[in-house]
């Protein structure tokens, strides 16, 4: 039985592997072609729109930290459709025009953001326009398209064909009653046109056989579910095109100019342009992960996988489905005047503030609200006062005045073994014993939870250690030991050691999720960029009787506060006014 002193009431963390433990096609060495949805330029960027580029980020940018492997994230716009179509008409301009302008406002928030895309798709590039038509041939060449009368209910803001379960009636604006999406709220117009239709009704079956053998394909579980209730729903056949004296702005049906190509085939086959169809996807498919919003979870869980599968291709390998974002509980809408401007959020909260509050507070399987109070007071609270704190207090010149990474004692912190009798000098508690093994297994603990898709817990389980990290520092109080003592100096040096190397961790975990405040973090600990992967979380080496690389090293340039803390624009505005608050 392992022996500890009375105030070492726990047993020590055993030593932790080099890098936490991968599974499934996520590891390293495996090509990753990790998606967002394409967005559609009927107007500018707003909260969703980031939302689902920043989660798509975190999963790329934690995987790079892997390990060695091909992986990209591609990102872009979806430009065809009647309602562009419509939009540049209202406007005055060309569709071209407008496309080009509300492209350019995605991409460069994203660039903003610190979206690491390595690809940026647009819909009317010539490279996806001979995708698709590729695509439309191999669907004609396997005798599943036909040419039929279609008629529905259409919904033009949505650019989809809807069942009479899928409508509802309510009055316009002007009181008279009309038929509307039941879940968007757009109306709708009943439409009777030839089109082209694809035998979707063939594959419910394969598609059923699908989900069922890979029940981990679709994340988070109840999106999991919710597809397969709708496979034990009659899957009717699809209409594809449109008749093109209705929609000239899209990619004609080869061979037949009375049609265009339907706007969802047109864009879902951009995952199949971004790798490399119709010539060099084999590389790249099917090591493709999307991530969607929940409102086109059926155009990417039923309708993309019976595509593919029809051309003689693999579905996706994983579908990552998040919700929607509300503004103080009410849904955004422009006529209610409540979308949120992302680049405002930026000047507001700093960019990687607004990342870490959606990443934080985003939870994938239900609806999250957004309103001010909640960004600053989340922000300020774990970014600002506890991790920028923590650090500020450690490398203080009246702690440490020698402004290095100071030495570990093992005869302060020891680690106990079988059959031997642990030295009085040991100043450890239990609660710290508690520490080392919380920070020990939480790089396990942060790559479980991406791989699941709930980047959510997995900052919450780093808060929790930055908290406990707190608490161990305050409990030592270093500041009141004496340098002049060289026990006491043993055991503050000490304190600082472990303090300093939970830090390293904590900044090495959040690249992913705030990049620029975790890099300030790391270069004020010294921590070379190749020495920020995963292969470098091994945990307090001279606890465990190995050398410490960083131990000694003098510490990076003070570069102020960590984070600096948030005010609401009523308190900026009132101090500018001289006001007090």
């Amino acid at each position: 039985m392992l022996w500890l002193p009375a105030r070492c009431l726990l047993r020590p963390p055993r030593r932790p592997l080099p890098a936490p433990p991968r599974r499934g096609s996520s590891g390293p060495g495996r090509r990753w072609l990790l998606s967002t949805p394409i967005f559609y330029v009927n107007g500018p960027p707003h909260i969703g729109h980031l939302y689902s580029a920043l989660l798509a980020d975190a999963l790329h940018r934690h995987r790079a930290l892997l390990g060695p492997g091909p992986g990209r994230l591609a990102t872009g716009t979806d430009e065809h459709g009647l309602k562009i179509q419509q939009a540049a008409a209202a406007a005055g301009t060309a569709p071209s025009e407008l496309c080009a302008h509300v492209s350019g406002l995605f991409r460069d928030l994203f660039s903003q953001a610190a979206v690491s895309f390595t690809d940026f798709i647009r819909t009317t590039e010539p490279r996806h326009r001979r995708a698709v038509q590729c695509f439309w041939a191999a669907l004609q060449g396997r005798g599943l398209l036909y040419k039929d009368f279609y008629e529905g209910w259409y919904c033009t803001p949505d650019e989809c064909f809807l069942t009479e379960a899928q409508i509802t009636e309510r009055p316009d604006a002007q009181g008279r009653p009309c038929k509307v999406s039941l879940e968007s709220g757009h109306q709708v117009h009943w439409t009777k046109e030839e089109n082209y239709m694809f035998k979707l009704s063939e594959f419910q079956e394969p598609l059923r056989k699908w989900l069922q053998g890979n029940r981990h394909v679709i994340s988070p579980e109840p999106f999991y579910q919710v597809v397969l209730r709708w496979l034990e729903e009659d899957l009717p056949d699809l209409s594809v095109s449109r008749e093109r004296s209705r929609l000239q702005w899209g990619i004609p049906v080869p061979g037949d100019s009375t049609q265009t190509i339907y706007v969802w085939v047109d864009a879902l086959v951009n995952y199949l342009t971004v790798a490399g169809y119709p010539d060099a996807h084999h590389a790249w498919w099917p090591a493709a992960h999307h991530v969607v919003g929940k409102d086109i979870l059926k155009f990417h869980a039923i309708y993309w996988p019976a595509l593919l599968m029809a051309v003689g291709l693999d579905p996706p390998e994983q579908i990552y489905v998040h919700s929607h974002w509300t503004v103080c509980g009410q849904k955004m809408s422009k006529s209610l005047g409540n979308v949120v401007d992302p680049v405002a959020c930026f000047k507001q909260y700093t960019v990687d503030g607004f990342r870490y509050f959606l990443l934080r507070q985003g939870v994938p399987e239900r609806d999250c609200d957004y309103y001010e109070e909640k960004v600053i007071k989340l922000v300020n609270s774990e970014l600002a006062d506890a991790l920028g704190g923590l650090l500020n207090r450690c490398t203080a010149p009246s702690i440490n005045p020698s402004g290095i990474y100071p030495h570990f004692s093992e005869s302060c912190f020891r680690k106990g073994s079988e059959h031997m009798d642990v030295e009085a000098s040991c100043r450890a508690l239990a609660e710290d014993y508690e520490l080392v093994a919380s920070v020990d297994r939480l790089p396990f603990q942060v790559t479980d939870y991406c791989e699941h898709f709930q980047i959510y817990k997995a900052l919450e389980s780093v808060v929790a250690c930055v908290r406990q990290t707190n608490g161990f520092f305050q409990r030592h109080a270093p500041w009141k030991l004496c340098r002049d003592n060289p026990a006491e100096k043993c055991w503050l040096d000490t304190v600082l050691h472990v303090t300093l190397e939970c830090l390293r961790i904590y900044g090495i975990l959040l690249q992913p999720v705030i990049p620029a405040t975790a890099d300030k973090l790391l270069s004020r600990l010294s921590i070379k960029p190749e020495e920020r992967a995963f292969t470098d979380l091994t945990f307090l080496p001279r606890y465990h009787g190995k050398p410490c690389p960083f131990e000694g090293r003098k510490l990076g340039p003070d570069m102020g506060a960590l984070f600096p803390r948030l005010e609401t624009a009523r308190r900026r505005q009132m101090e500018i006014k001289g006001l007090r608050p």
